[in-house]
């Protein structure tokens, strides 16, 4: 049983000479939030074409983001499921 803070950190693998939020319990990443945003994200992106006439140009600024959102939203859980990644 650890008898201190710092132990505890260092078990979980986080030191906290290297990541001081450690000490405040924000060291998490969103995992489950990050591709939900970007979908959302993409999904408004292509929202916004709808409705008025667009040029080439304005197409291009939303559809080429709202891909790349779309794509890293379903390909991010199959990159953090591989088992060379933790």
């Amino acid at each position: 049983m650890a008898s201190n803070t710092r132990e505890v950190a260092i078990r979980s693998g986080v030191d906290p000479d290297m990541e001081p939020s450690v000490d405040w319990g924000w060291h998490q990443n969103f995992s489950k939030g990050i591709p939900i945003a970007a979908g959302l994200s993409g999904i408004i992106l292509l929202l916004f074409t709808i409705g008025h006439p667009i040029s080439w140009t304005e197409f291009l600024f939303m559809a080429v983001p709202a891909a790349v959102c779309l794509v890293g939203a379903v390909a991010y859980p199959m990159y953090k499921r591989r088992s060379w990644r933790r």
